[in-house]
């Protein structure tokens, strides 16, 4: 059997318990036949020389961990700049918080060069090698440049944006070729395929047909949805653990008289977390019945601090929270609960359970798994009500959400106040079929369907 190679900016240790769904289902997929785990080690040397890093290796069970240190220059240039200061607004629409600096785009390539070259020593000629997310589409290309003839997949866990938006990228050709050097190319959701497939049409001059190939510049690939799930039944025994139930209690005792709506992300300008709280100051303008009865409670938790965008999203939040809470607010009830600190996983799923409707309003998403654990997290017998930016990657899969339009200040709040106001036999009803599919498309259904169709494409 073929030995299993995963790359990703960092790595976690499989053996432990790990937050994120990459983690948990690359974890799964590494200890069911042993394999490699490599990526950026976190360190930054201050007096590296660009272009090169020291490589770490240990073992953990049946998976081998490497990790290449960056010096400064390097993690500037390819994490900081490019990667979280193109990248990343620019694939989710945010043309106007990219900087477009050409000499980021050199480190850029010079790490995922490194990387290549490390990785490269440590490879088996019947590896499969699976490379995950926006810091690294280049690094196939490294590879097969360096003579390297393994099968070869990639997958995008953010959004990837229509050819207009994508333009605006410098050398963006360059970098969507590079896609090119795959096998398998997964996407979270349809319309992301179709993104690249019309990418390939519009600015390289190619073509897709049968089998979900996609051809351009001589090369062609196959470009798949599939749809990240999280770990069901993990997240459910979560749930019936001491610090999830002392959680609950503690939200039942402090706001058991009003109704929550309970929102849980990291603070990044992808969430929608203002647009949120206008809806949210709408709700209470339109529906006054909300007043003292429904309270928010959200939690954003620290992200890139060191990232000016960030730091005024912080500012902006703050200033707006207390404003509704000044202008609603009763000495008995406080209307915004804005916590920006990180909660512990094994709590989420008592927070979770706790709000009668869960606000997942993405400006846009890859995926959004809080969507998922929000609706796992809800008493079968009494489930709150999911509602879903339609431009969450998740919205494709979850139908029986009440689907949003989070510009739409006067739509959120009407939608809010119809999941407030849903009966049980309806919340039942869409609570089941969303639970019926979750467990189908789990992160291990992910993973295997995923590694299933890399095997099957060469």
């Amino acid at each position: 059997m073929s030995r299993l190679v995963v790359v990703s900016n960092r790595i976690a240790d499989p053996r432990k318990s790990a937050a994120g769904g990459l983690a948990v289902a690359v974890g799964q997929a590494l200890e069911t036949t042993g394999g490699l785990w490599f990526g950026w080690s976190g360190k930054i040397r201050e007096d590296g020389t660009p272009g090169e890093g020291e490589l770490h290796t240990s073992q953990a069970g049946k998976v081998q961990l490497a990790t290449v240190d960056l010096c400064r220059e390097d993690y500037d240039s390819y994490y900081l700049n490019h990667s979280n200061g193109v990248l990343w607004p620019v694939f989710h629409y945010r043309l106007d918080l990219a900087d477009f600096s050409t000499n980021d785009l050199s480190g850029y390539r010079r790490v995922n060069k490194l990387f290549a070259h490390k990785l490269k020593a440590l490879l088996k000629p019947d590896d499969i090698i699976w490379v995950h997310d926006y810091h690294l589409i280049p690094l196939a290309a490294e590879l097969r440049a360096m003579g390297c003839q393994q099968r070869m997949g990639f997958f995008l866990h953010i959004p990837l944006p229509p050819p207009l938006i994508m333009a605006a990228i410098p050398q963006h050709d360059w970098l969507m070729r590079s896609l090119f050097a795959y096998d398998l190319v997964g996407f979270q959701s349809q319309a992301d395929v179709t993104h690249f497939r019309h990418y390939a049409e519009t600015e390289l001059k190619g073509s897709y047909g049968p089998d979900d190939i996609v051809e351009a510049s001589g090369a062609q690939v196959r470009a798949k949805a599939f749809p990240i799930g999280i770990d069901v039944d993990e997240f459910q025994t979560l749930a019936k653990g001491k610090d999830a139930l002392e959680m609950y209690d503690q939200m039942q005792k402090t706001y058991g008289q009003r109704k929550l709506l309970v929102g849980v992300e990291r603070l990044d300008y992808s969430k929608g977390l203002r647009h949120r709280l206008y809806a949210f100051r709408q709700l209470l303008e339109s529906y006054p019945e909300n007043r003292g009865a429904t309270t928010l409670v959200q939690i954003a938790s620290p992200s890139r601090e060191s990232v000016e965008a960030y730091d005024l999203l912080r500012q902006r939040l703050e200033s707006l929270t207390g404003s509704i809470n000044g202008d609603f607010g009763e000495l008995d009830w406080t209307p915004v609960r804005y916590i920006h600190r990180s909660v512990a996983r094994k709590r989420l799923p008592g927070l979770y359970r706790s709000g009668s409707v869960g606000l997942v309003t993405p400006l846009r998403d890859g995926m959004n798994l809080v969507a998922k654990e929000y609706v796992v997290a809800q008493n079968e017998k009494d489930p709150g009500v999911l509602v879903l930016s339609r431009f969450a990657g998740a919205a494709e899969q979850l139908d029986e959400a009440l689907q949003v339009n989070p510009y739409d200040t006067a739509q959120m709040a009407e939608t809010i106040q119809r999941a407030l106001q849903m009966g049980l036999p309806e919340r039942l009803e869409r609570h089941s079929a969303l639970m019926q599919r979750m467990k189908a498309q789990d992160v291990h259904w992910w993973s295997q369907t995923y590694l299933a169709d890399l095997n099957a494409s060469r």
